[in-house]
């Protein structure tokens, strides 16, 4: 009898603050998860319910690296840091030994696939640097057009569910028609139901960060998806 595969711990680490969005995201994730992976949150014990600028993704950054006594005696198997700056992305991969994986990262990679150019559509225009200094980071420039934000309060659009997918919509409609990307990453892992809601409603493909996240941190422990 083949003996049962040895079950794979992933943890989501929330930066933002906000345990209810770590739920939401955790809510999602599970479902691309394989038999042999579980899944557990950590949110950020210190920072923003939703991190808006340079100065929060630096606060979230530490708040992250703060948890890795406890994701060291999580025994965990894998990270995936679940906010679209990457935030202490690499700091954590120099401190712990298992494979960590970013929004950014992941879905860049997906978006940039086979040359496509690609853009980010978000809620927080005083991360745009933030984003572009990833996308450099990580090689894609080349088949970068930008990122373009929804208008009005980050903090409002949040609140109302409706309103936030209304507002990517036109945002997304207007960048596909006028830019000639071939893919979108929808940048937030707060904005991942709003992203999933949207699928099939742009002429181009929308990716979604958290779902890109999530298989590639599978991937990267050699598990099928």
């Amino acid at each position: 009898m083949t003996p049962p595969r040895a079950m794979r711990r992933l943890v989501l680490l929330n930066p933002n603050t906000d345990p209810v969005v770590t739920e939401l995201m955790l809510s999602m994730a599970r479902s691309y998860l394989p038999a042999e992976v579980s899944l557990i949150g950590m949110t950020a014990p210190f920072g923003s319910p939703l991190i808006l600028d340079d100065a929060a993704l630096a606060t979230a950054s530490r708040a992250m690296l703060s948890l890795v006594t406890d994701l060291r005696q999580s025994g965990c198997d894998g990270i995936v840091v679940a906010a679209f700056g990457d935030p202490a992305l690499d700091e954590l991969r120099r401190v712990l030994d298992c494979p960590v994986t970013g929004l950014a990262e992941a879905s860049m990679a997906r978006a940039a696939r086979n040359g496509r150019r690609f853009c980010v559509v978000t809620t927080t225009p005083h991360l745009a640097s933030a984003i572009s200094g990833a996308v450099e980071r990580y090689g894609y420039g080349p088949s970068f057009a930008g990122t373009f934000c929804t208008h009005g309060d980050p903090i409002g659009l949040m609140r109302d569910p409706t309103r936030l997918e209304d507002a990517l919509l036109r945002v997304c409609e207007e960048v596909a028609a006028r830019e000639a990307v071939e893919a979108i990453v929808i940048g937030g892992g707060p904005l991942a139901a709003a992203a999933r809601a949207l699928a099939g409603r742009v002429s181009v493909p929308l990716v979604e960060p958290v779902r890109e996240a999530v298989l590639l941190a599978i991937e990267r422990l050699a598990v099928p998806a």
